[in-house]
This record gives C-alpha cells, structure tokens and sequence, in this order.
C-alpha cells in the first residue's frame, strides 16, 4: 500500500500549472459537493444513515487508512458540506438532482481545461483511486500552509 506521502507525491507531478491548481482548489471541491448532493437525492434509509452519509463514512475510513491527521481536516470539511445538502435538497425538492449535475459537469469541464493548460492527463486515467486523493491533496496544501505535520514524527 503507498503511504499517504507517495499518493500525494504521485497527484502533484501532474498539478504543477498555476492555472491548474486554481481549477483544482475551485473544482474538486465542487465535485465533492455535487456527488454527496446527488447521492442526497437516494431514497434509501434514513436521516442519518443514508446513501450520502454511508459514502462519507467510508471515504473517511479510506482516508484514515492514509493519514489520521488529513482525515480530521477532510472530516471537518465534510460534515458541514453534508449539512448543507440537507438544506438544499429541502429548498430545492426534486431539482435537487439537477442542481448536482450541472454543478458536476461544471466543475470537471473546470478539471479537464486545467489539464489542458496542464498538458497532461489526470492522473485518474492512471489510478482511480487518485479521484479520493484529490481533496486529500488540497487539505495537505492547508496542513502545510497551517504547519501541521500530515504524520506523526518518527523519533
């Protein structure tokens, strides 16, 4: 399994482009959004337990087995963007799924022009499991801003 520092290592060397980190910070976060929304628009279970909160849950489990420092920021990120997908969908009723979609496809047309200005592939078509190391990239950039370590420090 690579470590949390070989994942983000990897993501990076194809997100080097100003005008392609900027996309990402404006649209991953988007996408995030756009996918708890839709998956808010499943009528299985309950308030709390539901097809949004079960995909949450083990995202952050992914995470965890990654970086338990990351995964507190993501958690901290995610708990309100699942709150506001219960607003919205209680505003906006049956559009709701709409409103994911068009927010979806924005933001990943937003992906693929700062691949382009990139010129190179996301790094998805290589490993799909770099579509979750996506936000865990964007929260390392704050832990580093933020001078909080991603991993314990070995003595």
């Amino acid at each position: 399994m690579k470590t949390v520092e070989q994942w983000l290592g990897e993501y990076s060397s194809s997100h080097r482009n100003l005008k392609n980190k900027t996309l990402h910070w404006i649209c991953v976060p988007q996408i995030v959004f756009a996918v708890f929304l839709a998956l808010k628009c499943i009528p299985l279970g309950s308030a709390l337990v539901n097809a949004e909160s079960v995909v949450i849950a083990l995202s952050l489990a992914y995470y965890l087995r990654l970086s338990w420092r990351l995964t507190v920021g993501l958690a901290l990120v995610y708990v309100p963007m699942y709150l506001v997908t219960v607003l919205l969908q209680q505003l906006a009723g049956p559009y709701t799924i709409w409103i994911a979609a068009a927010i979806f496809i924005e933001a990943w047309i937003g992906q693929f022009i700062g691949h382009h200005y990139e010129g190179s592939r996301p790094s998805f078509f290589k490993d799909l499991q770099f579509l979750m190391i996506g936000p865990l990239w964007l929260m390392s950039f704050l832990y580093q801003k933020w001078d909080i370590p991603l991993a314990a420090k070995t003595a």
